[in-house]
């Protein structure tokens, strides 16, 4: 059976929508890590880049319930809509629970997490400051990805583009109002940032509107099942998002080892970038992924492969402009993030981009394949590549490159491990699609 023209078209507006939703979402965290290098200067770049990768964890959550729950949503979207409306109900009690005990734990114990995440003399005040703030916001943060993600799988990407993009205006402009003419500086950034998953969910309410929708809240069942199927599915996106959490952490502490602050300063330059790069593969991915489950419960599996096959090259030319643009324009971005100018970051950043970014080339595929395995119900296949990718692969690739080459050897870690999952994953997903087509 060959594939429907009006699945390249149907696929190519969520993948559109989404990665413009990614992008303005990328713009928001670039504004913010520029605003805080303008007002704070280098030592607050450190100190935002501690903070990372607690907002990798919030978002890494949200995904997992969200990624997970919206599959079995669009999984049984046509066969058992009764299904799907209960599941969203569930997940999202789970999901304010989960936020609220977050919320309570980090509060209580901030200073030896901050401690953890490497924060010292200098730095410690402004992270303080700022991940104070964050954590009163973790149930938002949670729920908003959530949301975004099953109304994404209930036909209304429309609605959370405009959500995302929505919000990151918001954070622009709000980061600047707080930063500069109100002087708030850390305090600031921060506030902006809790308000802006407020933004979003208000938007988000209007799909209530929605023609298609199927989404709605039900009588709460406290059946926890569904809700542990929906963390199983979506475990694997946990560890994907995680896994940028993971690295900046480790990085940050190899870096501090081998150089010092304003090393750390420089990779918080590249750490954001990184994450640019990867939410606008994750776009793609979560583009792909509503079309690929709902195509996969009608058993359509040529629809499948051609949405995996148009997602896969979608990321990877991605992947090309930015890396294109990041080499051409390598000291202007840097300088933009460098008020002070002060040569120490300059040096760091600039022997660091053209090597870790070498990455965007192999990632772009890694996150598309990975997404692919848990849009087909096959969580512990991307599982495994997850915990490969972002962990055994990653952190040994760091430790051992560092020891051999020092900083060379930690921008190197980047590419080596996105190149070995690329082999691993790639021949599992050729292996389940030709499954699929048997």
């Amino acid at each position: 059976m060959s594939s429907s023209p009006s699945i390249k078209k149907e696929l190519t507006g969520y993948i559109v929508r989404d990665v413009f939703s990614s992008l303005g979402l990328s713009i928001s965290i670039l504004a913010d890590t520029y605003f805080i290098a303008f007002a704070v200067g280098p030592i607050g770049l450190a100190a935002l880049n501690i903070d990372l990768p607690i907002f990798n964890l919030f978002n890494g959550l949200g995904l997992m319930l969200g990624i997970g729950g919206a599959t079995i949503f669009s999984i049984n979207k046509v066969r058992h809509p009764e299904k799907s409306q209960q599941i969203f109900t569930e997940v999202l009690t789970f999901a304010i629970l989960l936020g609220l005990i977050i919320m309570i734990s980090g509060l209580i114990f901030i200073r030896p997490l901050l401690h953890l995440l490497g924060a010292n003399h200098e730095t410690m005040a402004p992270a303080l400051t700022y991940l104070r703030i964050i954590l009163i916001g973790s149930p938002l943060f949670i729920i908003n990805n959530l949301v975004l993600s099953f109304i994404r799988n209930d036909s209304n990407p429309h609605l959370t583009m405009i959500a995302t993009l929505s919000q990151s205006l918001f954070v622009i402009v709000f980061d600047y109002i707080l930063m500069f003419p109100l002087h708030m500086g850390m305090l600031g950034a921060a506030l902006a940032t809790i308000c802006s998953p407020l933004v979003s969910l208000l938007i988000l309410t209007r799909h209530r509107h929605h023609p298609e929708r199927l989404l709605t809240l039900k009588k709460l069942d406290l059946n926890l099942k569904p809700t542990f199927t929906a963390i199983h599915l979506g475990f694997p996106s946990f560890l994907t998002e995680m896994s940028t959490g993971v690295s900046i952490f480790v990085f940050n502490l190899v870096i501090l080892h081998l150089a010092g602050n304003y090393a750390v300063a420089a990779y918080g330059i590249i750490a954001n970038i990184l994450i640019v790069g990867l939410s606008l593969f994750n776009g793609v991915a979560v583009g792909v992924q509503p079309i690929v489950s709902r195509e996969f419960g009608k058993r359509h599996f040529a629809n499948v492969r051609t949405s995996l096959r148009i997602g896969l090259a979608s990321a990877f030319g991605i992947a090309v402009c930015l890396y294109l643009v990041l080499i051409l324009f390598k000291q202007p971005i840097i300088a933009l993030f460098n008020h002070e100018q002060n040569q120490l970051l300059v040096k760091y950043a600039s022997a660091g981009i053209p090597l870790i970014f070498i990455s965007f080339f192999f990632s772009s595929l890694n996150i598309v394949n990975n997404l692919f395995m848990t849009a087909i119900a096959q969580p512990r296949l991307s599982f495994f590549v997850a915990i490969m990718r972002g962990y055994i692969v990653l952190i040994s690739s760091v430790l051992i490159l560092a020891s051999l080459f020092g900083l060379t050897g930690v921008w190197f870690s980047v590419p080596l491990t996105e190149v070995l999952i690329l082999i691993v994953g790639g021949l599992i997903s050729h292996s389940l699609l030709n499954d699929l087509t048997a």
